[in-house]
C-alpha cells in the first residue's frame, strides 16, 4: 500500500504546485499496466529528466567542491554518487519505497524494496521537481538530503541502517531484532539475497541485496521507515 504524498511533502519540507507531476513521479509502470483506462502516466520519462538534471547538479557541485580536481578525477566521484546503488541508499534514507504505487505482481514480488526500482524513483522525484519549481528547487533539495553526505574526499558517507536500528529500538526498548534470510534466488552469478527483520515475533522490514549484508542493510532501512513513521 503507497503512502501519503502530502505526508512525504510535509516530512521532505517541498510542496508541489503540480500535484499530477509528484504523483506520476512515484506511478511504476506496473500500475499504469493495471489501470489502462485511467489518465495514470508511469514515471519513465520523469525518471530520464532527473538523470540528467542530477549529472547537471552533481557535476556543479563536484566542480566548485574540489577546485584543483582533474576531469578525470570529478568524472569518477561524480558516476560513484549517481550509480544505482547510490541512489538506491538516498531513496532508502528518504522513505521513497513506501509511497510508491505499484501493480499487484510487482508488490507481491517485494518491488517496494527492489534496488532499480528505488533508484528510478529517485531519479524520477528529481526530474518531477525539476520541471514544477526549477533547477534551484532541485539544487536545493539534493543540498539538504544529498550533497552533505559526501565527505572531504569525495566518499559518500552513507548510514549504517543496521547500527541506527538497533541503537533505536534499544533506545525505546522495544524489543530483540532477528535478521533472517528467507530466500535466494538467480544465478551464482547474478546472486540475490531476500532479508527479513523481525522484533520479537513481528516483521517490520524486508530487503533485497546482492548479498547477505546488503539484503540485512535494506531491510533494517525499511523497518526504520516504518518505525519513525509510527512515531511521526
Amino acid at each position: 500500500m503507497s503512502g501519503d504524498l502530502k505526508h512525504l511533502q510535509q516530512q521532505l519540507h517541498v510542496q508541489f504546485h503540480n500535484k499530477l507531476l509528484l504523483k506520476q513521479a512515484f506511478t511504476h509502470a506496473s500500475y499504469v499496466n493495471e489501470h489502462r483506462f485511467s489518465q495514470y502516466q508511469d514515471n519513465e520519462r520523469l525518471e530520464f529528466l532527473g538523470d540528467a538534471v542530477l549529472e547537471l547538479t552533481v557535476s556543479e557541485f563536484l566542480y566548485n567542491l574540489f577546485p584543483t580536481k582533474p576531469e578525470g578525477e570529478l568524472t569518477k566521484l561524480r558516476a560513484a554518487i549517481v550509480c544505482e546503488p547510490s541512489l538506491v541508499k538516498f531513496a532508502e534514507a528518504l522513505n521513497f519505497g513506501q509511497y510508491v504505487l505499484l501493480g499487484k505482481g510487482e508488490e507481491l514480488t517485494g518491488g517496494r524494496t527492489r534496488p532499480a526500482l528505488l533508484a528510478d524513483v529517485f531519479e524520477a522525484f528529481i526530474g518531477a521537481l525539476y520541471l514544477d519549481q526549477g533547477i534551484e528547487a532541485a539544487r536545493s533539495f539534493l543540498e539538504r538530503y544529498v550533497f552533505p553526505q559526501v565527505s572531504e574526499n569525495g566518499k559518500l558517507q552513507m548510514s549504517d541502517y543496521k547500527t541506527e536500528l538497533q541503537e533505536l529500538t534499544q533506545h525505546h526498548n522495544m524489543g530483540l531484532l532477528e535478521y533472517r534470510i528467507v530466500e535466494e534466488r538467480g544465478p551464482a552469478h547474478e546472486r540475490e539475497f531476500v532479508s527479513e527483520v523481525y522484533m520479537g515475533n513481528e516483521n517490520i522490514g524486508r530487503g533485497t541485496g546482492r548479498s547477505k549484508k546488503e539484503a540485512e542493510q535494506q531491510a533494517a532501512s525499511v523497518a526504520l521507515g516504518h518505525l519513525k513513521l509510527a512515531k511521526s
